[in-house]
């Protein structure tokens, strides 16, 4: 039998850009927030609610300098780890903060608007295509031409996936 689980997911925005610190021995730690909002409608007055929960998110190593680097305030993210609560005392009293540990991040914004891959602490940095259903062309359109390379240089095709930036992760 399983003795627990401890497990999170959020897809939302970030509230600001996050702050990345380094500890003594060098490893990078990035936190943020990240901002998750639910809609419904008021039965009784028909009238449109919504309610956003903030959740702080923070992010060691590799992961996390790649989350300093590349994620800022108001970009679309994906969010996998595991919660985790921490305590300290602050002029006599214990305070504590309960915390997402990161360790898988998505940024599903659009490419062309600084992002859009996937980075997971197991096995590294991913842009591999999520299984998605073939785009159609509307009939009435012509594919697009591929400009003609110049004589004596070899065309290669486009990475599968259409992944051609060069992030270095």
């Amino acid at each position: 039998m399983a003795r627990g689980l401890n497990k999170v997911m959020l897809i939302g925005r970030l509230g600001k850009d996050p702050d990345l610190r380094f500890t003594q021995g060098g490893m990078a730690v990035a936190s943020f927030s990240v901002a998750t909002s639910e809609g419904w409608t008021d039965k009784a007055t028909n009238e449109k609610k919504e309610r956003t929960e903030w959740h702080r998110i923070v992010a060691f190593g590799k992961l996390g300098e790649i989350c300093g680097e590349y994620l800022a305030k108001g970009k679309q993210v994906y969010i996998e780890g595991r919660l985790q609560t921490r305590s300290w005392e602050q002029d006599g009293v214990t305070k504590y903060t309960t915390e997402i540990v990161a360790n898988d991040m998505q940024m599903l914004d659009p490419k062309n608007a600084t992002g859009g891959g996937a980075y997971n602490n197991q096995s590294g940095y991913s842009n591999q295509p999520q299984a998605q259903a073939p785009q159609q062309q509307p009939s009435h359109q012509q594919p697009r031409q591929q400009p003609a390379a110049p004589s004596g240089m070899q065309q290669t095709p486009p990475p599968p996936g259409g992944f051609d930036d060069d992030i270095p992760f």
